[in-house]
């Protein structure tokens, strides 16, 4: 890759394994309806969401020491410093991914419990300090830096949210304490966050028209949550509430449709494959054989995994055109402080 290309590799890249680690566990819990074929598809998108992440792993530290000022605009931008998060959530998503897939042992697997536990632990304090950086800006208030109406977009769930992931391994590799404590903060911020958008539309309007894909981001809070409440042993009925909830943004955010295909392909796309992953997820757990769900599951599977599929050929085509690895538009916002 070359370097001028590489400055632009933002955070953001890494939503291309949380949306690819969303399908291989939408394809695991298909396989109670679907059989084997299903575990086959999700092994191959655990495999190819490793290999993406190891890939931008390499390729953002060799970005941090050819372009440190990059990471540093990064880090300063409105928007862009949100999806710092989206590191260690692939992580605590690959973790989970190994879990569902290769049900990690202490005793029988050793080595494999150890790299996987490991991988958990990393993303799962990582993301803790990330939500905390990104929340202490806010004590800034209006200030370049703080709370400010104009920069407030659905990338701030990322941070915010990606706590009530943790549960989904952490459960199994025993550390449902501790999965509980980081659960409780994703919970605490989501109606926070939600709340502040609705105010941010109702006071500046709607986020910037190429930002508008990441609106689908919405979905993601009720479903991965309605998920790890039922990891922890909630009742049915309990991740049925949440099912609602998710089903309720997925149709709010696809009075947007139009608009959204209408933009120019970019990274921002991305932001729709792992919401309508985890949606599915959810429904497939829910599903029984005979039920309502248990038809519309491997619907919503076939359509994420369609919508997937589309979102890589259009960003090999924006690799090969270089309209991706490129400067992004200047918008009308003020950078937040370090």
């Amino acid at each position: 890759m070359p370097s001028s290309a590489l400055k632009f590799l933002a955070p953001a890249w890494f939503s291309i394994v949380m949306g690819l680690c969303g399908l291989a566990l939408a394809w695991r819990r298909a396989a109670d309806l679907m059989g084997e074929m299903a575990t086959g598809f999700a092994i191959v998108a655990g495999l190819l969401a490793l290999a993406v992440f190891v890939l931008l792993a390499v390729a953002s530290a060799l970005r941090m020491a050819r372009h440190p000022e990059a990471w540093a605009e990064d880090r300063a931008h409105p928007v862009r410093h949100a999806f710092m998060a989206a590191m260690p959530v692939s992580l605590i998503l690959l973790a989970t991914v190994a879990v569902a897939l290769l049900e990690p042992d202490r005793q029988a697997t050793p080595v494999l419990f150890v790299l996987v536990d490991g991988a958990w632990w990393l993303g799962s304090l990582v993301q803790w300090g990330v939500t905390l950086w990104t929340l202490s800006r806010w004590w800034q208030g209006n200030k370049p830096g703080g709370l400010q109406w104009a920069v407030l977009t659905p990338a701030l769930f990322i941070p915010v949210v990606g706590n009530v992931l943790v549960p989904l391994a952490g459960v199994p590799l025993g550390h449902a304490e501790w999965s509980a404590a980081q659960f409780g903060l994703g919970v605490m911020f989501w109606p926070v966050v939600l709340v502040l958008l609705m105010v941010r539309i109702a006071t500046q309007g709607l986020w910037p028209d190429r930002m508008l894909p990441a609106s689908l981001i919405l979905v993601a809070p009720p479903a991965v949550i309605g998920l790890s409440a039922l990891q922890f042993g909630a009742p049915q009925l309990v991740g049925w509430a949440l099912w609602g909830a998710a089903l309720f943004c997925l149709l709010w955010v696809a009075m947007l449709m139009r608009r959204i295909i209408a933009q120019p392909f970019s990274m921002a796309h991305w932001g729709l494959s792992f919401p309508l992953a985890a949606f599915t997820a959810l429904t497939l757990r829910l599903a029984e054989p005979g039920h309502l769900l248990a038809v519309l599951g491997p619907i919503l599977l076939a359509l994420c995994s369609l919508v997937i599929m589309g979102l890589a050929l259009a960003t090999v085509r924006g690799l090969r055109q270089g309209s991706l690895l490129a400067p992004e538009p200047v918008a009308s916002i003020q950078p937040v402080g370090n």
